[in-house]
C-alpha cells in the first residue's frame, strides 16, 4: 500500500511506554488470553467519540468486554439488505459465538452523532441530508427517536434528552434480534441502557419500569 507510512514519532513513545509498563505488569494474561481465547462477559456497543472510553468506566482489564464502537452508538433494526452490517455482525458474534451473558448500550453527553441527527430533523443540517453523506444515511436511524423529544422547547435539554432516545432506541433495536430476544427471554442475557456525562463523570442507567435514567 504506497500509501502507509510509518507510525509518528508520539504513537511510538507511547506504544513503547505501554509495552514496558501496562503490557508487562499483565503479560500473564495476555499470555493466557492468547492461548485460551477470549471469554468476555459482555458485549458494550458505545460511541467513537475519542471523550468516551467505556473500559475505562468500568475499569476493565483486557479480555474483559467485547467492545463495538459507532456514531451515536446506535444499534439499528435488523436486515440483511443494503450491503455490510458492521453492527448487527458484532452483536451476533457476540451473542451465537462469544455467548456474552450482557449488553450495554452507552451514551453521553455532548454527542456529535446525536447533534447531527437533532439538526436534520429541524432542517438545519443539509450536508448531512446529502445522499452521499456516511454519517447522515447512519443516524438517519435516530429519526423515529426524535418524535419522542420534538416538544421539548428548550433545544439543550432536547438534545440530551435525544441522547438519552438514542440508548432506548437501541436497546429496543436489540430485541428485534431472534437470538438477542431469545436469550433475554429465557435468561442467558440481560440488556442495560447506560449515559455517561463526560465532563463530570455521572452514569446513569435506565429504568424501563418508570423510563427514567437515574444516577449509578
Amino acid at each position: 500500500m504506497e500509501h502507509a507510512t510509518a507510525l509518528p514519532e508520539f504513537l511510538v513513545q507511547r506504544y513503547r511506554a505501554w509495552a514496558g509498563n501496562d503490557y508487562l505488569a499483565k503479560a500473564d494474561k495476555h499470555r493466557k488470553l492468547a492461548r485460551e481465547g477470549q471469554h468476555p462477559s459482555a458485549l458494550v456497543i458505545s460511541c467513537c467519540d475519542s471523550r468516551v472510553q467505556p473500559t475505562d468506566i468500568f475499569a476493565a482489564d483486557p479480555g474483559d468486554f467485547f467492545v463495538h464502537r459507532n456514531i451515536a452508538n446506535l444499534v439499528p433494526k435488523p436486515t440483511t439488505e443494503g450491503g455490510p452490517h458492521g453492527t448487527s455482525a458484532a452483536i451476533e458474534y457476540a451473542v451465537t459465538a462469544l455467548d456474552v451473558s450482557h449488553i450495554l448500550v452507552v451514551g453521553h453527553s455532548s454527542c456529535g452523532g446525536v447533534r447531527g441527527c437533532h439538526d436534520m430533523c429541524q432542517g438545519t443540517a443539509p450536508a448531512l441530508e446529502r445522499p452521499d453523506s456516511f454519517v447522515g444515511r447512519w443516524i438517519d436511524a435516530l429519526r423515529p427517536a426524535f418524535e419522542t423529544v420534538k416538544d421539548i422547547d428548550d433545544e439543550t435539554a432536547r438534545v440530551a434528552a435525544l441522547e438519552k432516545a438514542a440508548v432506548v432506541m437501541s436497546l429496543n433495536n436489540l430485541m428485534a434480534f431472534d437470538f438477542v430476544a431469545d436469550r433475554v427471554a429465557d435468561g442467558r442475557i440481560s440488556l442495560h441502557g447506560l449515559w455517561t456525562d463526560i465532563a463530570d463523570g455521572r452514569l446513569e442507567q435506565y429504568d424501563p419500569k418508570t423510563g427514567q435514567f437515574s444516577r449509578v
